[in-house]
């Protein structure tokens, strides 16, 4: 039978394939740009093209009446008479039924709008104001107080012409159908007089109408691109909200999954605890012996070897049901007055004997003025023993841990225990701060552990309102850093006042 290899990663090391994964993801997204960029659409986007249209032509639609209003003024001014009021009562009604239809495509959805129809409208809209201009090109006066009266209507026509390449930009043939029939009506009424500086001005309007239509087309292109860029970001925000709810939902399944976990087991303490006592209880009576000799020293061995494992099984159960305990809020802090000092100085004695096994010499450097600290002895003494416990397994012989206590720079007090063991990689410190979890290099020189005292150490300081700091330098040890705050110290208190002192003051 083939051996199968795991999916999931090692929880001794770090995911190496994290890369790659990213790497993944970035290709899907970059395919999924490219989809979007190809998919963007002709349709879809003619109706936004036509909303921007309608939007531009309500917005700017005082631009061109106020244009046709100067030159009638102006043209009652130079004598033209009532035909020039005419025209412009023409062209503001032709611009008013554009305007209108630009305010109610305006208001429709995009959704609803059918887009040739509506296409098909504005340019006959657009045609009738062609219609307007036209009428203006063919305006004649011979009586006309103004010089050079084709050169002015060529000048009013040119800027009419690049508003309407401004304004009409976001629909298509809008300019050409405006200019169209007015500039050649020009050049047909120029030609008949023969004259050189109306035939420049008939040529420029000639040129300039191709030249504004560029860019029109230009403006409508940068219009188009807007429109495909802001879908494309629509699509990849609704891709990327989806995967965020999606994942959200799995976070919030394996955090209730992981509460159900750490409740079950916070709850099997006395099931676990009580057939353990007994293994625990009987093995030592068969291996000391008590009720009897054994004829067998085999049984004696078994028994002693017994012992030995349901005291490593319950030690691993304890830190189980701790942390179990810690992570479901069911772990209680019997909170008191105590010396920081004083517990870890015990710790350090109960830990003597199994770093005199190894060689390893426990230096203490404490200050001794620290004033007591608010909390829980029972914790505080498992995490120095935790801190001490994992400095002594994972220094070689001949080695030292230094256990330090006193200040913080905040006016907390602090525990630090520092070896001059293997040492811990950067990239491994998250590893060997999560449960279970535990650094390459200490596994290959050190004996094996479940990897849930920093852990512990983590959620009871967590619980006292401290910080947890690990540093670490390959080859050359690790330094744990307990840390507790400013409000667990307790200073001392001022002296209560006498009976007299009370008496005077009343």
């Amino acid at each position: 039978m083939p051996l199968l290899r795991s999916d999931t990663a090692d929880k001794f090391i770090v995911d190496r394939r994290k890369p790659h994964r990213n790497s993944d993801v970035a290709r899907a997204v970059r395919r999924t740009r490219d989809r979007l960029s190809q998919q963007a659409g002709s349709l879809d986007f003619d109706r936004e093209l036509l909303k921007l249209h309608g939007r531009a032509m309500v917005v700017s639609a005082i631009a061109i009446p106020l244009l046709v209003l100067a030159v009638a003024a102006v043209g009652r001014f130079a004598g033209l008479g009532n035909q020039v009021a005419i025209w412009a009562l023409f062209t503001l009604l032709c611009y008013t039924i554009v305007t209108f239809m630009a305010r109610r495509v305006e208001r429709t959805e995009a959704a609803e709008l059918d887009p040739v129809r509506t296409r098909r409208e504005f340019l006959i809209g657009h045609s009738l104001c062609g219609l307007g201009w036209a009428w203006f090109a063919w305006l004649g006066c011979d009586t006309c107080q103004v010089d050079q009266f084709h050169v002015a209507k060529a000048m009013v026509l040119l800027a009419a012409m690049a508003t309407t390449a401004v304004m009409a930009s976001s629909l298509g043939g809008a300019l050409l159908a405006t200019f169209a029939i007015p500039v050649a009506i020009y050049a047909y009424a120029v030609a008949r007089l023969w004259m050189p500086i109306e035939g420049i001005m008939a040529a420029l309007l000639v040129a300039a109408l191709p030249f504004f239509g560029y860019v029109a087309r230009h403006l409508n292109q940068a219009s188009w691109m807007v429109l495909s860029f802001r879908s494309e970001k629509d699509a990849l925000i609704a891709e990327v909200e989806t995967a965020k709810s999606m994942s959200d939902e799995a976070r919030r399944r394996a955090e209730d999954a992981n509460l159900a976990k750490s409740r079950f087991l916070a709850s099997m303490s006395h099931e676990l605890r009580t057939p353990l006592n007994a293994i625990l209880g009987f093995s030592e009576v068969m291996a000391n012996e008590v009720l009897g000799p054994m004829n067998n020293p085999t049984y004696r061995d078994y028994a002693h070897d017994v012992h030995e494992s349901g005291e490593h099984l319950l030690d691993l159960i304890n830190e189980i049901l701790d942390l179990s305990r810690i992570e479901a809020g069911r772990y209680q802090l019997n909170e008191e007055p105590v010396v920081l000092v004083t517990i870890v100085e015990d710790c350090c004695h109960m830990m003597e004997l199994r770093a005199r096994n190894k060689d390893i010499r426990v230096i203490q450097e404490f200050e001794t003025t620290l004033p007591r600290l608010f909390g829980d002895e029972r914790a505080i003494r498992q995490i120095t023993l935790n801190l001490l416990s994992n400095a002594i397994k994972f220094t070689a012989s001949g080695g030292e841990v230094r256990v330090r206590v006193g200040w913080t720079a905040g006016g907390g007090q602090y525990i630090s225990v520092k070896d001059n063991g293997p040492g811990i990689p950067d990239e491994e410190i998250p590893v060997v701060l999560s449960a279970f979890g535990q650094g390459s290099i200490a596994i290959k020189s050190a004996e094996q552990g479940t990897g849930l005292g920093l852990p512990i150490v983590q959620g009871l300081l967590d619980m006292h309102g401290g910080e947890f700091e690990l540093h670490s330098k390959l080859r050359e040890g690790t330094e744990a850093i307990a840390i507790f705050p400013l409000s667990r110290v307790m200073e001392e208190l001022p002296a209560l006042p006498t009976k007299a002192v009370a008496a005077r003051r009343r």
